[in-house]
This record gives C-alpha cells, structure tokens and sequence, in this order.
C-alpha cells in the first residue's frame, strides 16, 4: 500500500518520492492514493492564499497563484490531457484517428486557443475568490481526483496500452468500492461545511462527469489517460465558477 501511494504522487505530482523499481503488485492500490495529491494541493491553496491575504496582495496577484499552482504541483500532466484532447476532439476525424492525435506529441492550434481560453476563464473567476470561497475552491482537487480515479477503474479503456489501462489492469475490483467510500466521505464533509456551496459543488462535479462520460465514449470508444486528465481539468474549473457565481447569490 505504501509503495502504491509513493507511485501515485510521484506519477501525478512532483513532489520528490523515494525511488524504487515499480512492479505490478506494487500499482494495485495507485487510483485510491490519486486523490492524495488534490488534498494537497488543497491544503497549498489555502495556506498561500491566508499568507497573501495578510501580507495584502491584491486581488489579481492571488488570482495568478490559484491558477498556476496547482500545474505546478502536479507538473501539468493533467493540463497535458486537456490539450491533446482539445485537438483531438477539434479534427472532427474517426475515433481512431482522433487516439493517433492523443498520441501525437505535436501541439496543434486547437490546443493553443481553448488551453488560453481555460487560463484567462480560470484566472478571472480566481479573481473572484475570498477568504470565505478560498476553502470551497481547495476541495475541488481531491473531488476532482477522485472521480477521476473512479472514471479509470470503471470506465472502458479506449486503448488496451498505456497509463490508464495499465493501473486499470493492475487494480483489483475493490479499489472501485474504496473510491466510493473515499467519495461518500467526502461529500458528508463537503455537505456539513456547508450545503448551498456543497450541493452546487457536487452538481458542477456530476456534470462535469456525466459530460465527460458521455463524450468519451462517443468520439473515442472510451477513456484513456489524456481524457481523465482533460475530465479533471474541466471539472475543477465547472466548480470554480460554480463556487464564485453562489458567492454572488444573497444568503438568508
């Protein structure tokens, strides 16, 4: 179990890890320690976010770091999955074809344009984040990780090789149950903080996944690697607007 913690932070993170040789008994548990790597980035968020507020940054300075760090952290592997789907999904081309685009380390002009589009949208609903909101945007990322995990151990693969198929093959059937449990507890925590802003979270979450599922299986035959990541990322930005527009509503 340690070692398949170790891989999943040193996999989608850079956080510096012991090295070892990986072995396959060792991958088994990788999608349940995923989640791991959103609380961390959670808990970064909010203690920079705290400094910078006492220290008087502007507005904008912190908008700037809420929407860089967490590529920083996780090394923008996931940024990675949008992109290549992105120009996948813009070639209009046959399923095969758009998983040879997956595949193409070439950066194409879609990926370009929607990777400024999601910057700039995530940059200036940061802006719009305050100490009240700062929390609710840092639970994004271990929500956002854990239905990603889930997409992996339960979705079809659209390729029989790569990342996601080879933790996929590697999981034995009760990770599936304990990302269940690790999403039930997190949306009692979630509901208990608070359940105007939980339910509108879990909502922009479902959505997202529901889009995410549907969408994939369309245009590609199923999930792979790159398609989890673009899921996260459009995920975590459905819950960050959704955070910042319930900001905006009156409360009683």
């Amino acid at each position: 179990m340690l070692k398949s913690m170790i891989i999943a932070i040193s996999t989608y993170s850079r956080i510096p890890m012991p090295r070892f040789e990986w072995k396959e008994k060792d991958m088994r548990y990788i999608l349940c320690f995923f989640p791991i790597v959103g609380i961390i980035i959670g808990v970064c968020e909010v203690g920079i976010f705290y400094l910078m507020e006492k220290l008087g940054f502007q507005p904008v300075t912190k908008a700037a770091v809420l929407t860089i760090l967490p590529m920083i952290i996780n090394g923008g592997i996931h940024m990675d999955g949008f992109l290549d789907t992105v120009d996948a999904k813009s070639s209009y081309a046959s399923k095969e074809k758009k998983l040879e685009i997956l595949k193409d380390p070439h950066t194409g002009a879609f990926a370009i344009i929607f990777g400024m589009v999601y910057i700039l949208t995530y940059f200036a609903f940061s802006n719009e984040i305050t100490a009240e909101t700062i929390l609710f945007l840092a639970m994004c990322h271990p929500f956002s990780r854990i239905l990603s995990a889930l997409s992996l151990a339960v979705f079809s693969k659209a390729k029989k090789d790569g990342m996601a198929a080879a933790f996929s093959t590697a999981a034995p059937g009760k990770v599936k149950w304990i990302l269940i449990t690790e999403l039930i507890l997190y949306v009692g925590i979630l509901l208990y903080l608070s359940l105007p802003y939980g339910i509108i979270i879990l909502a922009a979450g479902a959505a997202a996944f529901i889009y995410y599922r549907l969408m994939s299986y369309k245009e590609f035959g199923g999930i792979t690697g790159d398609l989890a990541g673009f899921f996260l990322q459009i995920c975590e930005l459905a819950i960050l607007i959704s955070v910042v527009i319930t900001s905006k509503l009156p409360h009683p």
